[in-house]
């Protein structure tokens, strides 16, 4: 360690061994300041401590030294001669050291005081790029050229392929508390550093990992959704290049929309298994009109569409199997095939007829996507 960061320590001591006063502030500010460098500069404050602890050893004030031994003579002849004649003032031995050890404290400390500013204000720094740097990859902001430089830092190599995983749970989560802790744990006891950033992004888990490592977001969803109690993941593909954590990102938030609308009750989703969704919502004033057309007669009956359209997706969620449906729906057999019946008088669209069926289901799924008849179009 250079001597540098104890430059005036040992002139310090020395002034205190023979007045006995305490540090001054321009002393104090110095120390500081010496303790911000020290950290800049990639020291540990536990050899810096040491090293400290080390110059008041071997620079220890010939006066204190003396009267110490003078002031451990001076005592009663009683069991406690240890103690000095007179127990204040630097002419005691005892007052001399304790003056001595009292500045050797002060000085430790402002040192460590300002070691540990400078170790803050980095972390902050820290966070502020890294949080930055994330915003800058997901929104696929800045030069595309620049942002792969900066994402080396961070321990990712974006010339690769990348695929992202997106947990999210009932409350929103920060990277400080201890769920993202926990499962950032997890990753590395079990993976190490594989190139796996894990982070927080409105409110939601993030992980992206190289595209050749699906074992890496398999075991982050794993652990994700133990941790947020029962959350659910999203599983974007992997993309190449510098835009492909984008890619594989919006894919994963697409996919967790489409799961809230669907209502599906997997916990975790791979975005490769739903790409018909993608296809059939592209046209959105074609799928209005199937919708419209398909299962617009629905409003006329008694109640609305709404007990009908759950009829319907409860029916094909249950693979067409009338029994497993009326099970769901808590009704009888014969009352969930009046209501299919019901259907096919209104719509001219029988669900059992698998010429039907097709379209039917269609409609069903684009009236999920599409929020209808709640949102009326």
């Amino acid at each position: 360690m250079p001597d540098a960061y104890l430059t005036g320590y040992a002139k310090i001591l020395a002034a205190v061994a023979s007045t006995g006063r305490r540090l001054t502030r321009d002393e104090l500010l110095a120390r500081r300041e010496l303790g911000r460098q020290a950290a800049e500069a990639g020291f540990g404050l536990r050899a810096l401590v040491v090293a400290h602890l080390a110059e008041a050893r071997a620079h220890w004030p010939a006066t204190a030294a003396t009267a110490a031994t003078s002031g451990a003579t001076s005592g009663p002849a009683s069991g406690y001669g240890s103690l000095p004649a007179s127990g204040y003032g630097i002419a005691s031995g005892r007052g001399t050291v304790d003056s001595v050890l009292a500045a050797v404290e002060q000085a430790v400390d402002a040192f460590a005081e300002g070691y540990e500013r400078a170790q803050r204000l980095a972390v902050r720094q820290e966070a502020a790029a890294r949080r930055e740097f994330i915003d800058d990859l997901l929104y696929g902001r800045s030069d595309l050229g620049r942002l792969a430089e900066r994402a080396e830092r961070f321990g990712l190599r974006l010339s690769y392929a990348h695929a992202v995983a997106v947990a999210e749970g009932a409350v929103p989560y920060d990277e400080e508390e201890p769920v993202p802790r926990a499962v950032e744990q997890a990753l590395i006891g079990r993976f190490g550093d594989r190139s796996v950033l894990l982070t927080t992004k409105a409110g939601r888990l993030v992980c992206i990992a190289p595209g050749d490592q699906g074992e890496v977001l398999t075991y982050f969803a794993k652990q994700a959704f133990a941790a947020t109690d029962g959350g659910r993941v999203a599983i974007g593909r992997s993309q190449p290049g510098v835009g492909g954590v984008v890619q594989s990102y919006e894919e994963a938030l697409n996919v967790l929309d489409l799961a809230a609308r669907l209502a599906m009750d997997a916990p975790v989703l791979y975005a490769a298994d739903l790409l018909v969704y993608p296809v059939l919502t592209r046209d959105r004033h074609a799928m209005t009109e199937l919708v419209l057309g398909t299962l617009g007669p629905l409003e006329s009956a008694r109640g609305g569409a709404q007990p009908l359209m759950e009829t319907l997706s409860t029916y094909f969620d249950a693979g067409c199997v009338a029994a497993e449906a009326a099970r769901r729906l808590s009704l009888s057999v014969r009352a969930l095939t009046y209501r299919l019946e019901r259907i096919h008088k209104l719509t001219g669209a029988d669900p059992a007829d698998p010429m039907h069926r097709y379209t039917l289901q269609t409609a069903v799924i684009g009236a999920r996507l599409l929020d209808w008849p709640a949102k009326p179009f």
